[in-house]
């Protein structure tokens, strides 16, 4: 028995590996680095600095900072919206393809799934084209209706950072639901038709509930990613002055590390947004789950 189990470790060796240098450590480290502060010595503090412990004193001031608690319900109020738009969006999209023929659903499955291959950033700046008055060709054609929608101004932009990250994400996640489609087994479509179930009987009653699982899985990953909400902000802010350093949590860490040198500082407000990130998951799982086993 010992022989299988050293075999059994053999194989899980390279993924512990991977697991503990590119995610315990890192996190480990962020949270030992949110532990400290630099303590300067001397009259007036004018001396020498040195780094010593803190306490939870970096993660008191940057709870005590409003602008980051408002990136927080800024982010909030984004996947409010813009989550279940682009599930709603890939399902029914992957709903859509999963009734055409393979040789159509083979070519708009690619086609859909085109820009999550564009990287966030580049999404962006082909947006930031498309939102800026003078250079938008959707601007101008709507200029010529008597329509001056401000993409960029205080109260749209969120939503054409939504715009941008649904373009992306959609058909990512379309793939991730028509794959769980395509596990449905031939054999429940064709007892809903001998019941009589029309296309759209069938979708409501035997696709969604057994889709169930990447329905799932495409929420909690798109949880994860509107607290994570960070490339595509950064590109658009030199366009826009409603876009602050601290428009999202993430924008927030990095001005703190990158701008004005406070990586301890930037190391607990990573730690307070993996901390809401994580709560945010698992709540939701949790729902879900019991939801679940309440319907049974």
């Amino acid at each position: 028995s010992a022989r299988p189990d050293r075999a059994a470790w053999g194989f899980l060796l390279p993924f512990v590996a991977l697991f503990l240098f590119t995610f315990v450590l890192p996190i480990g480290y962020a949270i030992y680095e949110s532990l400290l502060k630099p303590i300067r010595s001397g009259p007036l503090g004018l001396g020498a600095a040195h780094i010593g412990f803190a306490g939870l004193s970096n993660y008191t001031l940057a709870l005590k900072q409003q602008d980051f608690l408002d990136s927080f319900g800024r982010v909030l109020l984004f996947a409010v919206v813009q989550i279940p738009v682009m599930l709603l969006l890939s399902t029914v999209l992957a709903l859509v393809l999963d009734t055409l023929s393979s040789r159509w659903a083979s070519f708009l499955r690619a086609a859909y799934f085109l820009p999550y291959g564009v990287p966030g950033v580049i999404a962006s700046i082909l947006w930031g084209f498309l939102y800026v008055p003078g250079v938008s060709p959707i601007l101008d054609l709507l200029g010529r209706v008597g329509l001056h929608p401000d993409f960029l101004g205080y109260n749209s932009v969120l939503w054409s950072v939504a715009n941008v990250v649904i373009w992306e994400f959609a058909g990512y996640n379309m793939l991730v639901i028509i794959a769980q489609l395509k596990a449905i087994p031939q054999e429940l479509y064709e007892a809903a038709r001998i019941d009589g179930a029309n296309a759209w009987q069938t979708a409501l009653r035997v696709k969604l509930p057994l889709a169930r699982p990447a329905l799932v899985l495409t929420g909690v990953f798109s949880i994860i990613g509107t607290l994570q909400l960070f490339a595509e902000p950064l590109v658009l802010k030199p366009l826009t002055s409603t876009i602050t350093t601290s428009y999202t949590p993430n924008l927030s860490a990095y001005n703190e590390a990158f701008a004005n040198n406070n990586i301890y500082l930037a190391a607990a407000e990573s730690v307070i947004l993996a901390l809401v990130a994580s709560v945010l998951s698992f709540g939701f799982l949790s729902l879900v789950n019991r939801k679940g086993r309440s319907e049974r």
